[in-house]
């Protein structure tokens, strides 16, 4: 006779989720490797029409949201924010202000920001991911007031100083991000795994079904991203990133080392090569890192504190720079920068 063992609403919804995102995340990969052998949509696609009625959230809802998990989804809009302006500017040539401009709230248009030097695959991929971030970021301003865009430099400096400090030297020629595709997405490498280890750390940290749908949504998506990201790299790995004489693999592992460095709280990244210590799994020995993930095959996951460490550059959450000159915007961002740290 079998026992028949009734879970609670919130785990049903927490397997849900988890299934979700690995079902998105393999499927994203599969669907990648599959799409380098079939001809490619062209560059110029049509403008899609950004429709506010989308129903994911009611806003009447946020009155049922605690302060708590609205200070942890309105930090979530300082990355959707990074991400949406450089993947638009990249692919389009152009940002929130004309893809959204009611998004933005206002707030200052980023620095630096320009259109790359794509192939049709690439720009066909990157201007996904921009309308995908602009869908985010709708998403949760019908969950919470959210705040005005955040000042952000897109610049080529700003990318060439952290590629610097990861090679622990100054390259030369100063790293361009938007000179080449190879470019562009290993300065994309930057960013969307850095938002998929902050939405699985604030996931269990929500307190409303709602908000914790909400953020599953999100970390499946940048999940996805992250995988489609890594296995256009992972083809290349191999390759040297011209005029610097690195391959790509050895990029990642730098950029992996430098965000574990800046983020202080130990091995939470890995590039596409596996790492000694990780390359033996069940006593069969590997080498390729496709995805980054812990010795149990589940991804790493940041607190607030840490994300601002490396989006600042600094290895500090107290002092703004980087990809956000004057700091992040919320309350949970502010906090850091007036010493009163937000207890996550």
């Amino acid at each position: 006779m079998k026992r028949i063992i009734k879970k609670s609403g919130k785990e049903e919804e927490q397997e849900v989720m988890a299934a979700s995102t690995i079902f998105t995340t393999a499927l994203s990969v599969t669907l990648v490797l599959l799409f380098f052998n079939v001809p490619t949509c062209s560059a110029d696609l049509p403008e899609i029409e950004l429709d506010n009625s989308f129903p994911l959230i009611n806003p009447g809802h946020r009155k049922s949201v605690s302060e708590y998990d609205m200070d942890l989804l309105e930090f979530s809009m300082n990355l959707e924010y990074l991400q949406a302006e450089f993947f638009l500017w990249g692919s389009l040539g152009q940002g929130l202000d004309n893809v959204a401009p009611n998004l933005a709230m206002g707030g200052p248009a980023p620095v630096g920001a320009r259109k790359a030097n794509l192939d049709a695959l690439t720009a066909d991929i990157i201007t996904q991911f921009g309308y995908q971030e602009v869908g985010h970021l709708r998403a949760l301003k019908k969950h919470v007031e959210g705040f005005p865009r955040p000042l952000m430099d897109l610049s080529p400096s700003c990318f060439s100083n952290l590629m610097d400090k990861a090679f622990g030297h100054s390259l030369s020629p100063s790293f361009n991000p938007y000179a080449n595709s190879v470019n562009f997405l290993l300065a994309s490498y930057l960013l969307p795994y850095v938002a998929l280890t902050a939405y699985e750390g604030f996931n269990p940290h929500l307190h409303s079904p709602t908000s914790r749908r909400l953020c599953g949504g999100l970390l499946g998506v940048q999940s996805a991203q992250d995988a489609v990201i890594r296995a256009l790299l992972y083809q290349h790995a191999s390759t040297k990133v011209e005029p610097y004489g690195v391959t790509v693999a050895e990029f990642t592992s730098r950029i992996s080392a430098l965000r574990n460095e800046l983020g202080g709280t130990g091995n939470k990244d890995e590039g596409l090569i596996a790492p000694s210590s990780a390359s033996s799994v069940e006593g069969h020995h590997h080498l390729g890192n496709l995805l980054a993930e812990n010795s149990n095959a589940i991804c790493y996951q940041r607190a607030p504190r840490e994300i601002l460490r490396i989006l600042y550059g600094k290895g500090t959450a107290g002092v703004a720079g980087g990809f956000f000159p004057n700091g992040a915007n919320g309350r949970i961002a502010t906090s850091y920068l007036h010493n009163n740290a937000f207890k996550f």
